[in-house]
């Protein structure tokens, strides 16, 4: 059993029960234009299978993974403030991947690239092999109510492919507003042999974040390390 109260699913059971609801929602002109401008330079497809870092980048750096990004203000922000890495993000939500851009090109963001998709997909077909310095995963759908716990993303059987995408000493980065759900990480991450409980690093406050803390959530950072 996993944290959810679900049984471990295999890899395509996982892949058919989504973590998020799609709703689209109506694109600005600004962001269907940054989409237009932009794919070319940051946008990257599952589909051309296993993405090059060295050379999709143009270097050799430690790559960051972020998982839902939303409207990307904080990726951006962290692309900028640490222009010695790599950033990947994924969102399935059209207007927040156009807000991304609009950001990355008015900034002129280098290291930055965005996957349009399911985080399975990506994972599955587009992430080398140990090729992650970390994996961020900030303010996820917690899916409060039990009988919904198996769409949570986070659970035993993404972390097992994610296991496999992350360097040794890879990190993972979690945050949640959501306290039931913080704990049900807790009880994952202990169950296993090949995590250690790590030193939360630095990250922007997300609009989501501001918001939860004005409804009275406590917000909640987890990290934990690849053991070597």
């Amino acid at each position: 059993m996993d944290v959810t109260g679900s049984s471990v699913l295999s890899g395509s059971q996982r892949k058919q029960i989504k973590s998020y609801v799609l709703r689209q929602g109506r694109m600005t002109t600004g962001q269907s234009r940054a989409i237009e401008a932009g794919w070319p330079d940051y946008g990257l497809h599952s589909a051309n299978g296993q993405v090059d870092f060295d050379a999709t980048f143009g270097r050799q750096a430690p790559t960051v993974l972020e998982i839902g990004f939303g409207m990307g203000d904080s990726l951006v922000t962290q692309a900028k403030q640490s222009p010695e890495k790599n950033f990947i993000g994924v969102e399935v939500h059209k207007p927040g991947v156009g807000h991304l851009l609009i950001q990355a090109i008015a900034n002129d963001v280098a290291n930055l690239r965005v996957f349009n998709e399911d985080s399975w997909d990506v994972l599955t077909d587009a992430i080398p092999p140990t090729s992650l310095s970390a994996m961020q995963l900030f303010f996820p759908d917690p899916w409060p109510k039990k009988r919904h716990h198996k769409r949570r993303l986070l659970d035993a059987s993404f972390l097992g492919l994610l296991v496999t995408k992350l360097e040794p000493g890879g990190l993972v980065h979690i945050a949640t507003d959501w306290v039931p759900y913080a704990e049900a990480v807790e009880t994952l991450f202990a169950r296993r042999q090949d995590f250690v409980a790590a030193t939360v690093p630095w990250r922007p406050e997300t609009k989501f974040e501001r918001r939860g803390r004005r409804l009275g959530h406590e917000v909640r950072d987890l990290a934990y390390q690849l053991v070597q």
